[in-house]
């Protein structure tokens, strides 16, 4: 399969999409070019299951002007909006972040906590969650308390991580931990080692399983 793999943000946030340019430029060398794209319709975060739902129309609009020279698809959303109907219009490989990072938590430990932005946020990660057959592995879901654009302040934001994963880690009993944002990659490495555990930036798991997926030549079902 020739082409490229489109991450798309669906927030307008140019700063949220080139953090996650930078977090995945390493697999870059894995096979298809990676371009990271902006849905200028979107909102400038996504914090609720409304902005999320707003985002699906365009996105798919965006993404069938790309169908000729995709190769896959990545949604660079927690809580993957769009991600099943993306996956009706295309039987290329679509792949939701949120998934993405479930699916290797499950492989790094038995119980896995997701560090999300609002606790407005939480209830649409439980929905997906619910739907994956997964709450039974899941250690806890707890907020940081910060809006997306707020996550651009290192210092406030780093000891918030570092703060919530420890509850996740102590009290919930979770041995992986979820990053449950696009825009926090850059925390990651500083966030294993204050607390001993993996921890999973949702964007470069799923960037990497796409590319796995484009490199074997797996597709989606025809579209019903």
């Amino acid at each position: 399969m020739t082409g490229t793999l489109f991450v798309i943000n669906p927030n307008s946030s140019a700063v949220v999409t080139a953090g996650i340019a930078e977090a995945v430029a390493p697999l870059g060398r894995m096979g298809a070019p990676i371009e990271c794209l902006t849905l200028a319709e979107g909102p400038p975060g996504i914090e609720s299951q409304a902005q999320a739902d707003e985002t699906v129309a365009p996105m798919l609009r965006l993404a069938a002007t790309l169908e000729d020279r995709a190769a896959g698809f990545v949604i660079a959303c927690f809580g993957d909006p769009g991600v099943h109907a993306l996956r009706d219009r295309t039987r290329k490989p679509v792949i939701g972040i949120q998934e993405a990072a479930v699916a290797t938590a499950l492989t790094l430990g038995q119980r896995f906590g997701i560090i999300a932005i609002l606790p407005r946020s939480i209830p649409r990660h439980l929905r997906s969650l619910g739907a994956m057959g997964v709450l039974g592995r899941l250690a806890g879901d707890r907020a940081l308390g910060l809006g997306v654009a707020e996550l651009a302040q290192p210092a406030r934001t780093e000891a918030r991580l570092i703060e919530t994963g420890r509850a996740l880690r102590d009290a919930d009993g979770a041995e992986v931990l979820i990053l449950g944002c696009a825009g926090m990659a850059r925390y990651r490495a500083q966030l294993e080692d204050a607390l001993g555990l993996p921890v999973i930036d949702p964007c470069q798991v799923a960037v990497a399983t796409a590319l796995g997926r484009i490199a074997l030549g797996l597709r989606h079902g025809a579209p019903g």
